[in-house]
């Protein structure tokens, strides 16, 4: 993770997030893994004790009994009692360690979602023993870290004294029980303690989960200049994109200005429009849109066409009707074919008159 700036004032955008992720850099507290996968271990147990009890004293009654009075020590016979004795405790381990190994998985995955990536399993080959003993003495996490050890111990050690001075008085009298009621005791009193112990830790893994996304997040910020960075590269630097639609505004009226000759006229605004026209029944159905332009390229327009003896006419309200409704290329509207047919009417019978 980056270190903390203060000038990273601006929460991490999506982008930044999902290479975080990719990266495996997410917020996961393994203190919270390590104290649900206990607590699995622990209810694993409690649930299963009837179930390990007499399988155990299966195993113990076998081997003590029937294989040491009836069996004749040799190689089969111990091999027999080693296979007896593999598959008996791989029938009482493996339920509680799927079992735990299931509550780990869920965990992490509630902490972090769906995330498959190989990344922070990379060897790192970059070492500084400089950086590495400032992090270890003067960084604030080895700190918090130090505080989170201590209080686990802490939780660890006052349990199992509470729960032992609160069963002080009950130790005396199992000098009288038997083997099998000393056992229980024992078992119920671990029981206990570990129960006790966890609480707290529980406490812990859950604030460790706070502060970690809290830090998480803090770590994930960016400053201002980075999000304008990431905002260029999403979206094109604006000069660029400004240099670029201005190349692409000279090409198109390049193209345009070349199509001026070939009008049949160029209605104007007069001074601040013009728009060129030209009509062939073997085109298009209706006058075409050839050039138009408003400001310094209306008065190109008409400085071509007068090169070229292109008729222009003044008409105020066509002239605005026909820039702001077509597009270079496009065919007049319906609704304007009577005022341009008039006007190429015109034209027509005053160069039939001067011919």
């Amino acid at each position: 993770m980056p270190q903390k700036d203060p000038a990273r004032t601006e929460q991490a955008t999506p982008k930044r997030r999902k290479k975080a992720r990719e990266e495996g850099n997410v917020p996961r507290s393994q203190e919270l893994t390590k104290v649900m996968s206990l607590l699995a271990g622990l209810i694993g147990l409690r649930a299963g004790i009837s179930f390990l009890n007499n399988e155990l004293t299966e195993v113990y009654n076998y081997f003590f009994n029937t294989g040491a009075l009836y069996l004749t020590l040799n190689q089969a016979n111990v091999y027999h009692l080693f296979l007896f004795c593999a598959q008996k405790i791989a029938l009482l381990v493996l339920p509680i360690m799927i079992f735990i190994a299931l509550v780990s998985f869920i965990t992490v995955r509630a902490q972090v979602g769906p995330l498959w990536t190989t990344k922070p399993l990379q060897p790192k080959f970059k070492f500084n023993i400089l950086t590495g003993i400032k992090k270890l003495f003067m960084d604030t996490q080895s700190f918090i870290r130090l505080a989170r050890s201590v209080l686990q111990a802490a939780a660890v050690a006052i349990a199992p004294y509470l729960v032992l001075k609160s069963e002080f008085h009950n130790l005396l009298p199992l000098f009288y029980e038997s083997t099998t009621s000393i056992a229980a005791y024992i078992l119920d009193t671990g029981y206990t303690m570990t129960k006790y112990a966890l609480v707290p830790m529980l406490i812990i893994g859950i604030a460790d989960l706070i502060y970690t996304r809290w830090d998480y997040e803090q770590n994930l910020k960016m400053t201002k200049d980075e999000v304008k960075d990431e905002r260029k590269q999403a979206e094109g630097d604006p000069t660029i994109k400004s240099k670029q639609r201005e190349k692409m505004f000279a090409a198109m009226q390049k193209r345009m200005m070349k199509k001026v000759p070939e009008a049949d006229v160029v209605i104007t605004n007069p001074t601040h429009i013009a728009v060129a026209l030209k009509y062939d029944p073997m085109q298009a159905p209706a006058p075409i849109v050839l050039a138009k332009g408003a400001g310094h390229v209306a008065e190109k327009i008409k400085e071509i066409a007068r090169k070229h003896n292109v008729p222009i006419r003044e008409n105020k309200p066509l002239a605005r009707a026909l820039y702001k409704s077509v597009e270079v290329g496009e065919t007049i509207p319906e609704e304007l074919y009577k005022a341009v047919a008039a006007l190429l009417a015109q034209l027509y019978k005053y160069r039939k008159q001067t011919n």
